[in-house]
């Protein structure tokens, strides 16, 4: 069976582009040591995108031992000497997401993810980026990268500060956070919830958010001009972030919010049958079914051992899908995320998004089509039979099984959240639609971070413009300011009349960047998504 790709679409050739050995470098003398009260860092200049990073800063404590599965806290103080923050931290433990051709939980051999340097369960590292050799004497706008990866997978070498700093015109401060994955950063369960934190991943980007706050002026970063982005579980993050704490996190932590693929898929609460199941299953592939305090003997296996049983639970799970991912905790998230958007519980004041004309492809099994009303029910375990065959159909228009379910899948976790999200910011939102064909998952990723990985439609005007939006909205929380001078017609607000901006070419490969209205079909399909929010878990 074909492996899943992973949400993020993962960026693996990117360890070549950040290792040491592709830096231009200055000597370490010259460049700034930053004291953050608890250590000291040391970064590295990078002359040929005229740049100074700083690598694999620890922002939080190891979360190992009695630290699993609780919120992170802050490092222990080390004045012994100036740590050197040139190196790439190593990722968190990765694992594959579903390959099973039902949604059901069983032993199945791991499948194996490719990741650059060698995962480890102390990864609570993020990457600052800030231009020229000194640090800025006036405080820039924050960009802070939340990487993807189904909340499984990926990790901060994948991705290229110096590529967002280029196509800012250096004018921003970059930050690239890692953050728990998989069982390590979202088991779930009661058991949790009583002698733990839920929600751990989630925890570890709000404590980078909360480090960004303190120390990011010590880079030349503005902390009350921060704007969260994410694409694929980072955009999903950004969503969760923005719906924390019923919108009112105090202080705010982001001005702006940049979802690339929102991802939200069933957000259960913590002790529904479903992630108590989950939790179930790991004590039992851990011999910890007979121990007084399960969770006491979780936090004593190994972590390589608990690492087999992060991959084999995943891949266990619905093709396409990842079984660890956040829930309603009660406290830092309080209701199903759909809700609080209905309701307006937001942090933040301003959203751009953007989705894929395609999404649903790379998460369909296309060597096993399954029909639409069995797709659903796999997909979401507690529709029923009615349900499903209402579902079956509304998308039975749409082709056959294969096409129908890649729209089940593509509109009901990936584009409609978008809308709702899109809701919530009435007034104060944009919204584009990435149509590069394929125009599949994750296809947007190369046009962000083209020396990571150079993208299919290569085109200097194409680029200026997709990219262009988005860094006028980090920098002045507008997508207008940067696009006048490219080839972007004016980007109107998503509530005149549902505008959005189409990035897209011709046949005959000649850039198309041109405004649209969000067609009344899909929105109703969203609706009837949103609608079914108790039984999709949204």
């Amino acid at each position: 069976m074909k492996k899943v790709v992973l949400a993020s679409a993962l960026l693996t050739s990117a360890v070549a582009l950040l290792s040491a050995s592709t830096l231009a470098r200055a000597s370490n003398s010259n460049v700034p040591v930053i004291d953050l009260g608890y250590t000291q860092y040391q970064g590295v200049f990078d002359s040929v995108n005229n740049l100074t990073n700083y690598l694999g800063i620890r922002y939080a404590a190891p979360p190992t031992g009695n630290l699993r599965w609780r919120a992170p806290r802050s490092p222990e103080r080390n004045d012994s000497f100036v740590q050197q923050a040139d190196t790439q931290p190593s990722p968190c433990f990765q694992s594959s997401g579903g390959a099973a051709s039902t949604n059901a939980l069983e032993l199945n051999k791991r499948a194996g993810v490719d990741v650059t340097g060698e995962p480890t369960e102390d990864c609570l590292f993020l990457n600052v980026y800030f231009p020229g050799n000194t640090v800025p004497t006036e405080l820039l706008p924050t960009l802070v990268w939340i990487h993807g990866g189904g909340y499984i997978g990926g990790s901060a070498d994948q991705y290229s500060g110096s590529d967002l700093m280029r196509e800012a015109n250096n004018e921003i401060v970059v930050v690239i956070i890692q953050y728990r994955l998989g069982l390590f950063g979202f088991l779930s369960g009661s058991e949790i919830k009583a002698n733990g934190s839920l929600n751990a991943g989630l925890l570890d980007q709000h404590f980078a958010l909360r480090w960004v706050q303190s120390h990011i002026s010590k880079f030349g970063g503005d902390p009350s001009k921060v704007t969260i982005w994410g694409e694929s579980a980072g955009a999903g993050s950004v969503l969760q972030h923005i719906v924390a704490q019923d919108g009112q996190t105090s202080p705010q932590l982001f001005r702006g919010a940049i979802t690339s693929s929102t991802f939200l898929p069933s957000q259960y609460m913590y002790n529904d049958p479903i992630p108590e199941s989950l939790y179930s299953t790991v004590v039992s592939q851990t011999n910890c079914t007979s121990a007084k305090d399960s969770l006491a003997c979780l936090r004593a296996v190994d972590a390589a051992a608990l690492e087999i049983v992060n991959g084999n639970v995943n891949v266990a799970g619905f093709y396409g899908t990842f079984v660890f991912v956040p829930v309603v905790d009660g406290s830092f998230i309080t209701q199903r995320p759909t809700e609080a958007m209905k309701q307006g519980k937001v942090n933040g004041e301003a959203l751009l998004a953007v989705t894929n004309s395609n999404e649903g492809f790379i998460f369909v099994n296309q060597s096993n089509p399954i029909a639409a009303s069995s797709y659903a029910s796999n997909l979401f375990p507690k529709f029923g039979t009615e349900v499903a065959n209402i579902t079956a159909q509304i998308y039975a228009p749409f082709g056959y099984s294969l096409e129908q379910d890649e729209l089940i899948m593509g509109e009901s976790i990936f584009i409609c959240p978008t809308y709702y999200l899109l809701s919530a910011f009435q007034n104060k939102a944009w919204k584009g639609e990435f149509a590069i064909p394929p125009a599949t998952h994750g296809s947007d990723a190369p046009y962000y971070f083209p020396s990571v990985e150079s993208p299919p439609f290569n085109n200097s005007d194409f680029l200026a413009a997709f990219q262009g939006g988005f860094m006028s909205f980090v920098v002045s929380q507008d997508p207008n300011e940067k696009i006048a001078q490219t080839i972007t017609p004016v980007w109107d607000l998503y509530s005149k009349n549902n505008i959005e901006m189409v990035f897209n070419k011709t046949i005959d490969n000649q850039t198309d960047v041109h405004v649209d209205s969000t067609a009344n079909a899909l929105l109703e399909r969203c609706k009837f998504w949103n609608d079914l929010g108790k039984l999709t878990g949204q």
